[in-house]
């Protein structure tokens, strides 16, 4: 092999024979490069080993005979007397000629449009070290990658060369940059990738799983666990605290029962309506069930939400029994009142002219994600779109946002398919601390004075309101000033 490529740069791609790995992508872009570069023409080679299918179909056949027509294409434009550019070896190659081929190859290529763990690239970088011993005095391994930024062992290789595979001319310039870098730069790329494959061994990722496994499991001697769910797609096993006592519905019952108040709280996404229905409201059955709840006095019912009050207000308007909390808390309907109140009149929104955009231009990249305006938070959708690709977007976007607004009193926070931003202090857990304290805010018995109030006096002035405060108090405590209160200043 290497008296066959003497005096070449040699680009070697090693795939099975799938829709997936992008062949035809790399051979097209290696004909793009003899194209715009005619002076690299008789001096660089791509080497193709094509594997057997795994699977038989009428694409694969397609893909087949593209690849065959490409490969026929650039060597009948370029070849020469000694020089064939495409070397295309659509066979099995077993173990010893792969290794052969890696070590003589200045360039591995990987254009896979999707694809898992792919260890071409593992496989490239040992064999370009070579066993101790093997180079010559003062020789340092070479290496240098071009690989698909979409297979999963692109991020671990940060000194390979990521390219968009669907980019033709990306890839190009991908193959052209790699066989122009010096060998000092090849050298440094190399050891970078060599440590990262000695140091990350399979008994490695063994021994880190084993660990995590332990650390995670360190308590479960002392813990119950429960199976939760029907099914493959929904079962799921909890392991829980040993004091954790799981609701049986007959104490449960017989604790309503006996009780003369009662609070209950309801989450409504996947509690009173499931998630992702087709229709948002609430059935009427619903309804039903929360009107006879309400009409016991001694219940006391919250339905507690991340969505906006104007939908939970048109929803539930025929059951004014019922205390509704929307966006998280931000905004509450105390049971048995018309009136809404915001539990943060002061908050900044300045905030979402920063985030908004940023928002939007994800949105523009994400086909069938939307944007959710509210009055306290803003919030971005992925349930409708590619489920991977959205996954991967929202991780991005939860990184963007989290440095953008570091020295910003809010928090973002990812959710069920969303990314939501929205100030800090905001949750529901917090709103039922005030349902449980009996907060005037929740009760409904807000003093004139406050912000968001309905019970102050339209016309009342500040002088007016202090007086009827002090006339209606059994004790009264007085705090005053000296300077400036009881004399002028």
């Amino acid at each position: 092999l290497v008296s066959q490529f003497e005096g070449c740069q040699v680009l070697l791609g090693v795939d099975d024979l799938d829709v997936f790995k992008g062949i035809e992508l790399k051979l097209q872009a290696f004909e793009r490069l003899l194209e715009e570069h005619p002076e690299w023409r008789g001096k660089v080679v791509l080497v193709q080993i094509t594997n057997a299918p795994r699977s038989s179909g009428k694409e694969l056949g397609e893909l087949h005979e593209a690849a065959k027509a490409l490969v026929a294409a650039v060597n009948g434009r370029w070849s020469s007397p000694g020089y064939q550019p495409v070397c295309y070896l659509e066979r099995h190659v077993p173990l010893h000629e792969r290794i052969a081929f890696y070590t003589v190859a200045d360039v591995a290529v990987v254009t896979a449009t999707r694809d898992g763990m792919n260890l071409v690239p593992y496989e490239y970088v040992v064999c370009r070290q070579g066993p101790p011993g093997w180079a010559e005095p003062g020789h340092k391994p070479q290496s240098m990658l071009v690989v698909s930024e979409f297979v999963g062992c692109s991020p671990s290789l940060s000194g390979a060369i990521r390219v968009n595979p669907w980019s033709i001319d990306a890839v190009s310039d991908a193959m052209f940059s790699a066989i122009r870098t010096s060998p000092e730069h090849r050298s440094l790329r190399h050891d970078k990738h060599w440590r990262y494959v000695s140091e990350h061994t399979v008994g490695f990722w063994a021994a880190s799983y084993v660990q995590d496994l332990a650390r995670s499991t360190k308590q479960h001697v002392a813990m119950k666990c429960y199976g939760l769910g029907l099914g493959l797609d929904t079962f799921r096993l909890v392991a829980l605290d040993a004091n954790f006592k799981k609701l049986e519905d007959s104490a449960t019952m017989a604790a309503y029962r006996s009780s003369q108040r009662r609070l209950l709280l309801l989450d409504y996404d996947g509690t009173l309506i499931p998630h992702r229905n087709i229709s948002a409201a609430p059935p009427e059955t619903v309804l039903t069930v929360l009107e006879a709840l309400t009409a016991d006095t001694c219940n006391e019912v919250w339905v507690i939400s991340g969505r906006s009050q104007q939908e939970l207000g048109g929803w539930f308007e025929g059951v004014p029994g019922v205390g509704l909390a929307a966006e998280h808390g931000f905004f509450i309907r105390p049971p048995w009142r018309s009136r809404w109140y915001s539990r943060f009149p002061l908050a900044d929104h300045t905030w979402q002219a920063m985030v908004l955009p940023i928002l939007k231009q994800y949105c523009e990249c994400t086909d069938g994600s939307h944007i959710e305006v509210k009055a306290s938070a803003l919030v971005w959708h992925y349930g409708d779109a590619d489920p991977d690709f959205g996954n991967w977007q929202a991780k991005e976007l939860l990184d963007h946002l989290e440095d953008v607004l570091s020295n910003k009193p809010i928090e973002v926070i990812s959710g069920n398919t969303i990314v939501e931003a929205k100030p800090q202090g905001i949750s529901k857990g917090s709103l039922v601390e005030l349902i449980c304290k009996r907060d005037p805010l929740v009760t409904g018995e807000l003093p004139p004075s406050m912000p968001g109030s309905t019970n102050a006096p339209a016309a009342a002035t500040p002088d007016s309101a202090t007086m009827a405060a002090y006339r209606s108090s059994q004790r009264r405590l007085l705090l005053l000033d000296y300077d400036g209160t009881l004399i002028p200043h």
